[in-house]
């Protein structure tokens, strides 16, 4: 792996050369002839697409006699990066268009399901850490360091036949501190402190209080899925809770299966984030022991946010 990496990263520092000469200016075209030209380079140019946000680019138009690393440059805090047919390689680089946060920003990144042809680095300075092998990554499997570490390095494997290839990744940044996966940053399995459940209420993108009905399990991600019947929704960014017959809501939010969430009595309060679209669980405490601290940091004045408590 070191080899591979000293020779990655010798290309990503390679000085590209310099444009050639101008030639001759041609002789006007007919302007239909000059119509259908415009039109057929237009469609050679248009085999990669990028955004603030999202790259999507092909092996087959990449400039490998002129340069051997593309740059990609992403401004927005989540996205995706997918590359058919990979050769050579992609330097990407993620930074947010916005004012620096007070605390240093986290980005994670997930494979797509059918991510093949390219092992995945953080490079800095030229050293690279492999993050992701071609063809070495488990359903699910996400990567989160500090933005500040590096950025990202994708280097096409050698193939013999290129053809269905295709290498790519979401991408998400925040300002919550980094682990070494997702679960890490959201579905810790000890119970949450009291400080850390009044925090969890100001700060999660979901606050909901309801009852677990059912949990399923799903051996292959090492994850549970926890399917909440709910009564209440302080709070959700994304709508992972939605109206049920009857009344009330319906949800499911996951967790690592390791923790060995059983279906229980009583009411709860669930908090939790958004990773790549899905609710992950963070603090769960009993409703009863929820009414109880809040209660008690709020006739002392140590509550960081507000909420209606019954």
């Amino acid at each position: 792996m070191r080899g591979a990496a000293r020779e990655a990263g010798g290309r990503a520092g390679r000085p590209w050369p310099g444009p050639p000469s101008p030639p001759p200016l041609p002789l006007p075209l007919p302007l239909p002839l000059a119509l259908l030209l415009a039109v057929l380079l237009g469609g050679a140019g248009a085999q990669y697409s990028s955004d603030l946000c999202s790259w999507k680019g092909s092996g087959l138009t990449h400039e490998a006699h002129r340069k051997e690393v593309e740059q990609v440059y992403l401004r927005c805090s989540a996205g995706a990066v997918e590359w058919m047919y990979p050769t050579g390689a992609l330097s990407v680089n993620l930074r947010p268009n916005v004012v620096s946060p007070s605390r240093p920003l986290t980005l994670c990144i997930k494979p797509l399901g059918d991510s093949s042809g390219a092992n995945i680095y953080l490079e800095k300075t030229g050293a690279l850490k492999l993050l992701f092998r071609d063809g070495h990554h488990g359903p699910g499997q996400v990567r989160c360091f500090g933005v500040q570490q590096g950025s990202l390095f994708v280097e096409a494997t050698p193939q013999q036949d290129i053809r269905r290839r295709a290498t790519g990744f979401q991408y998400e940044l925040s300002s919550r501190p980094a682990g070494s996966d997702l679960h890490a940053l959201s579905a810790p399995c000890r119970p949450c402190s009291d400080t850390e459940v009044l925090l969890a209420v100001c700060t999660s993108d979901f606050v909901v209080r309801g009852a677990i009905q059912d949990v399923t399990h799903a051996p292959e991600r090492q994850e549970s899925a926890i399917h909440l019947r709910v009564s209440r929704i302080y709070r959700q960014k994304s709508r992972v809770f939605r109206a049920a017959p009857g009344g009330g809501w319906r949800g499911r939010i996951s967790t690592l299966l390791a923790c060995g969430v059983r279906p229980g009595r009583g009411e709860f309060l669930f908090t939790g984030h958004m990773h790549f679209g899905e609710a992950r669980l963070g603090c769960a405490p009993r409703l009863e022991d929820f009414q109880r601290m809040y209660q008690d940091a709020e006739a002392r004045g140590l509550n960081p946010c507000e909420m209606a408590v019954e």
